[in-house]
């Protein structure tokens, strides 16, 4: 008998987490949606989890019912995650606590569970996490230190467990984003973001769904971040 595969997603209400959801579903894994906002699915296979991820314990708790339903998790997405946009010294305490939440506990906790579960599974898993590729390519126009702090963090953990839990058959990747048409960008935003892309347009989250599902089918890529940027990261 076939044992079928899980992924948690994270971030999973809105944007590219709620495309997730029926893509993995597409590729026969069961899905552990996460959000603080969360539905109800009517997919059996679908388990939707209302958290905060950004709260202690949360991650784990995710994971916990994940494996209480589902019995295993082969695949994490780290796609929840906060991105505010300020002068550096215009940022608050209010603002750090945010973002390191959301973006650094969040991952952590919820990778650290996942992780566990991966490694007494004893047959692998994929970890992937979403980025931004202003970690790489500032923009004078877009002030973001918090990101970088945040998710500069992410990129550089990627490659570290993807190292440490190589040999285990345990991936773990990242997605350096450009500019996405999701909700959390009005429509009167996107001539100027789509100024920032060399391409000169958005990226669609068809288009990051696309990346994803690469790379839960490629099992020779480790430790990549995978820039869907519209070539911003390679210069402007």
């Amino acid at each position: 008998m076939k044992t079928q595969k899980v992924a948690v997603v994270t971030g999973a209400s809105q944007g590219i987490g709620a495309a997730l959801v029926p893509a993995y579903r597409k590729l026969g894994y069961a899905v552990v949606a996460v959000s603080r906002s969360i539905g109800t699915s009517d997919d059996p296979e679908v388990l939707d989890v209302r958290a905060d991820l950004a709260r202690p314990g949360e991650g784990a708790r995710v994971v916990e019912r994940a494996l209480a339903r589902f019995g295993r998790v082969d695949t994490l997405v780290n796609n929840a995650g906060v991105f505010i946009a300020k002068p550096f010294t215009e940022y608050t305490d209010a603002d750090f606590d945010v973002a390191t939440g959301t973006n650094l506990r969040g991952f952590f906790e919820t990778s650290r569970a996942a992780v566990a579960a991966m490694v007494a599974q004893g047959d692998g898993g994929h970890v992937v996490t979403v980025s931004t590729t202003l970690v790489d390519h500032a923009l004078s126009t877009v002030p973001s230190a918090l990101a970088s702090l945040t998710k500069g963090g992410l990129n550089a953990v990627t490659r570290s467990l993807a190292i440490e839990y190589a040999s285990r058959g345990i991936r773990v990747n990242a997605l350096g984003l450009g500019i996405i048409r999701t909700p959390m960008h009005p429509p009167g935003t996107h001539e100027a973001f789509a100024a920032l892309h060399p391409v000169g347009r958005m990226g669609d989250v068809d288009e990051v769904v696309d990346a994803v599902t690469y790379l839960e089918r490629a099992g020779f890529v480790t430790g990549e971040i995978l820039h869907v940027d519209g070539g911003q990261s390679a210069g402007h």
